[in-house]
């Protein structure tokens, strides 16, 4: 059994500062993530958006905020347990003991979660179900992967629309297909695409994809019985994603639908566990990554008074240390 001051179940943007502010504070952590890599649903879903509200940033890209926080963490060193899902809780001696999927365990002071949504999986594609051949994805992890490509986005909400607009430049065309003549994303958003070289096929699914081995072209049918057959070397399906808090939901936490109530300390109903960032719940939550960062701060201060009753709430500014 591994000992570690604060474990922190999450390793999107709230987790990583957690990670931080806890080795600022002298604690030890971990940091527990299934997915392979830092970064949560930024490095997931948007790596390659630019984030506008986060403070002291006029504009960061994704995978560049994500790259900061881990540089930021690093200079306390915190331990990463990558690829390994968090399943069971319990106590020895008043402690938590996290029981991780690879056979590990944790006995810790605290435990942190940051989950965000939880675990997340992409809505399918139907179309793609009997399709083997590679060019579809769900995510695009590099934007100049796709350059000089052939691109058809399926969907009609934000992920959608901004995909289309940070592949137009690089991308050979951009279509975006969508079975309604209504979108979810912002009309701002979608008014820069309309006014963009973008085809916009409406009331219209894909029901085909061409090709062998990979993508070549799809078909879409459109309401009225036309059938159009587009070029295409990648599939970008942008149909969302269903979300669950996974083995968190046997945990014995007080819950809202799939977020975790928490006071105004951020502490659980269950002892010495905590949680921040999206996946955590109050009166007057407010889901940014700037009001999770403030949480996970909060959150490593009542921790470290609870693993060691001498320490103080509040340590002082970092910048006091020079």
């Amino acid at each position: 059994m591994r000992e570690v001051d604060l474990a922190i179940v999450g390793a999107g943007p709230a987790g990583l500062f957690a990670a931080y502010y806890a080795g600022f504070r002298g604690l030890s952590t971990a940091v527990i993530d299934a997915l392979p890599e830092p970064g949560g649903q930024v490095t997931a879903m948007y790596p390659e958006k630019m984030i506008f509200d986060v403070a002291g940033f006029p504009g960061i890209r994704g995978r560049d905020l994500v790259a900061n926080l881990v540089e930021q963490a690093a200079q306390f060193s915190p331990d990463y347990l990558l690829g390994v899902r968090a399943e069971k809780l319990s106590y020895v001696e008043e402690r938590p003991v996290l029981g991780l999927a690879d056979g590990t365990e944790l006995r810790c002071g605290a435990v942190l979660i940051t989950g965000g949504l939880g675990s997340f999986t992409a809505r399918p594609l139907p179309a793609a179900e009997n399709f083997d051949g590679e060019g579809v994805l769900f995510f695009v992890p590099h934007l100049a992967d796709l350059a000089g490509h052939d691109v058809v986005i399926v969907g009609g909400g934000d992920s959608a629309f901004d995909w289309a607009l940070a592949l137009q430049p690089i991308a050979k065309s951009v279509t975006l297909v969508h079975r309604r003549d209504k979108f979810r994303a912002h009309a701002s958003t979608v008014a820069r695409v309309q006014a963009l070289p973008i085809g916009i096929v409406v009331n219209a699914e894909v029901t085909r994809l061409r090709g062998d081995t990979r993508v070549t072209g799809v078909d879409v049918a459109v309401r009225g019985g036309e059938v159009r057959t587009l070029a295409a070397d990648t599939v970008v399906a942008a149909l969302g994603f269903t979300a669950d808090l996974g083995p968190l939901a046997g945990w014995g936490l007080e819950l809202s639908k799939r977020h975790i109530l928490v006071d105004s300390t951020t502490a659980t109903n269950l002892p010495r566990v905590f949680a921040a960032g999206d996946i955590s719940e109050y009166s007057g939550k407010v889901r940014l990554i700037a009001v999770g960062f403030g949480e996970a701060a909060t959150a490593v201060n009542n921790a470290a008074v609870i693993i060691d009753p001498a320490a103080h709430l509040f340590p002082g500014h970092s910048s006091d240390n020079g």
